[in-house]
């Protein structure tokens, strides 16, 4: 599988002239210079006032009419290409992509509808690039702990009421509240589902979507997914993937009625699903009343680089995906809150067949969670986690490129989650590193070990979680890997 290139238009381009693009700067809201930008764009390009392959006007010229900065221009075409709205070409520029909008998204978008560390022990490393564990430093204990008091002083009867089936309301509708605005998402309360954890929550999916239906998975792809699937003793299928994401010829052909993707930071390649495959897969799901969509949306809160990509259900109009997201990447790998929005028509149904469950996740948990979203906290922690991780990782970048090892690796998709792909040219094997890196204390964690069968190549790609990395030790860290390396 080829990471370096990820340009999924290289086989349709046109050669236009530039379009010519006016916009009025004078009420951009609360929405920064870029953002404003950016929407202004996206919005002429699903209208179809910027057709597919046209060009668009160069950074410097179009900072320049503008009266903008091009640093405004840069950070609105990167998010549009993170996207998939634009792609670029070296030398000739920017242009739109052809996006392939079903029918049904023409519509909604005439109609304009606005939704709403490691420890010790016998096998401790001095650096496991394979482990996700959150660092204790970064975790805000003093507001936390100060939140907990406040529910104990002030929900004591609320905190010895059994709360319903899906979860404190008080937390649900707070949940809605921060999807709608750092994620575009119009959701009602009922629709959220509260659990201990995702593999809670997969297996009541299994029981609302049926036992005889069959799952598809991505390939690369986490495979506690699979493992879950198989445990419940569902039927399912691995799929393959491109530089786009899944490929939706697999759906057809092995039968897949729900889909379970990971489009705004695909794990491990970092892939980020462009527009027109998202497309693509809700009209796949729209064309039978048995598919669905399971959008993982783990780790999108750490995009480090821009917006974060809008969501398939922020996009879905067909009430077809079932949006999933937990707090175990922002907050701690042992809070175990997890949460998924239903389609209207399914949380019905939720309710009518699986009330009878109870809410896994204990009423002081909740309140405690509830509060610190409702009170601003939880979105100054996101805040400054991005900061801490760029920081970090800009760091252990920095460590890398100054270190003789530079000539032997090369790093892609860095802006993304607490994770980054390094490839290394080397004559050993992937096995060789692996075992040299080990026997230095350096745990390193391949991309082929994520396919399910034979990988088609051993490119010698690995996957950097550097979230529990001990920064202060990043020379030694990468010392050793440069042993290992030659």
């Amino acid at each position: 599988m080829k990471i370096i290139n990820f340009n999924i238009f290289s086989n349709t381009r046109w050669e236009k002239k530039e379009t010519l693009l006016t916009y009025n700067f004078t009420n951009t809201g609360s929405d920064s210079m870029y953002e404003y930008l950016y929407k202004c764009i996206k919005k002429d390009i699903l209208s179809g006032k910027i057709k597919a392959g046209e060009k668009l006007p160069s950074k410097r010229m179009f900072a320049k009419n503008l009266g903008i900065s091009v640093i405004t221009v840069e950070n609105a075409y990167g998010q549009l290409m993170a996207e998939g709205y634009i792609y670029s070409q070296p030398k000739k520029g920017f242009f739109v992509s052809d996006l392939k909008i079903t029918s049904a998204v023409e519509k909604e978008i005439r109609t304009d509808r606005h939704h709403v560390i490691l420890t010790g022990g016998e096998n401790a490393y001095l650096a496991d690039f394979s482990s996700n564990q959150t660092e204790t430093e970064v975790f805000p204990f003093s507001i936390w702990t100060r939140t907990m008091r406040e529910i104990m002083s002030e929900k004591q009867e609320e905190l010895m009421t059994n709360p319903p089936c899906g979860g404190i309301m008080e937390l649900r509708e707070n949940i809605a509240r921060y999807l709608m605005d750092f994620r575009g998402m119009s959701v009602q309360r009922e629709q959220i589902i509260v659990g201990a954890g995702t593999e809670y929550l997969y297996s009541l999916l299994i029981q609302l979507l049926g036992e005889k239906c069959v799952y598809g998975v991505e390939n690369p792809g986490y495979h506690k997914v699979a493992k879950i699937y198989e445990s419940m003793g569902v039927p399912y299928r691995y799929l393959d993937m491109d530089h786009a994401g899944v490929l939706p010829s697999q759906l057809e052909k092995k039968n897949v009625q729900i889909l379970h993707t990971s489009p705004s930071h695909h794990f491990p390649t970092g892939v980020v699903m462009p527009v027109s495959r998202r497309y693509e897969l809700l009209g796949w799901a729209a064309g039978s009343p048995d598919r669905y969509i399971i959008e993982d949306d783990y780790d999108s809160e750490l995009r480090l680089c821009g917006k974060p990509v809008p969501t398939l259900q922020s996009m879905d109009v067909s009430g077809k995906v079932i949006y999933m997201n937990t707090f175990t990447k922002t907050l701690s790998s042992t809070v175990r809150i997890s949460y998924m929005v239903l389609p209207d028509s399914l949380a019905e149904l939720f309710y009518r067949n699986l009330s009878f469950y109870s809410c896994t996740v204990s009423n002081f948990e909740q309140y405690t969670l509830s509060r610190f979203i409702q009170n601003g906290s939880f979105e100054k922690h996101i805040n400054r986690l991005r900061n801490y991780y760029q920081m970090k990782r800009d760091k252990l970048l920095e460590a890398f490129h100054s270190h003789p090892i530079h000539k032997y690796i090369s790093i892609y998709e860095e802006e993304a989650g607490v994770h980054f792909l390094m490839k290394i040219d080397t004559e050993k094997t992937e096995k060789e590193v692996m075992d040299a890196a080990r026997a230095k204390g350096i745990r390193l964690n391949p991309v082929s070990g994520y396919y399910f069968g034979t990988p088609p190549e051993q490119e010698q790609i690995y996957v950097m979680n550097y979230s529990s990395v001990p920064l202060e030790k990043k020379e030694e860290i990468v010392s050793r890997i440069y042993e290992a390396v030659l």
